[in-house]
């Protein structure tokens, strides 16, 4: 069986560009991500709170580390707008070596 992985991507969505922009660079300024995409235009068809509902969101794309995945998710309910965000984890269970290097160098914090 294969240990846990190393690197994830977290999909997260968001009501509208400023709180995107502003979770994407949070995340990334504080070492928590390498690179966040962020794709708009995404429409959303969920059930809550007993009926049907759609939206149309903004999607972030997150690059990072499964040593920093307990401190994202924690940035990103603290900064996120909706009372049960979406936040899912996608294992990736390879590329390229040089590609996943950055990521591991982008997560780490910097020296004190």
């Amino acid at each position: 069986m294969p240990g846990k992985p190393q690197f994830l991507l977290v999909l997260s969505t968001c009501p509208g560009s400023i709180t995107a922009k502003k979770i994407a660079s949070t995340l990334v300024s504080d070492h928590l991500a390498a690179c966040v995409q962020i794709v708009s235009g995404v429409q959303s068809f969920f059930h809550w709170v007993g009926k049907v509902d759609n939206k149309e969101e903004y999607l972030l794309i997150i690059k990072t580390t499964a040593d920093r995945y307990q401190a994202l998710e924690e940035r990103i309910m603290a900064l996120h707008p909706y009372e049960l965000p979406e936040i899912v984890t996608v294992p990736i269970s390879g590329g390229l070596a040089g590609y996943l290097s950055w990521i591991k160098t982008c997560t780490e914090l910097p020296p004190t």
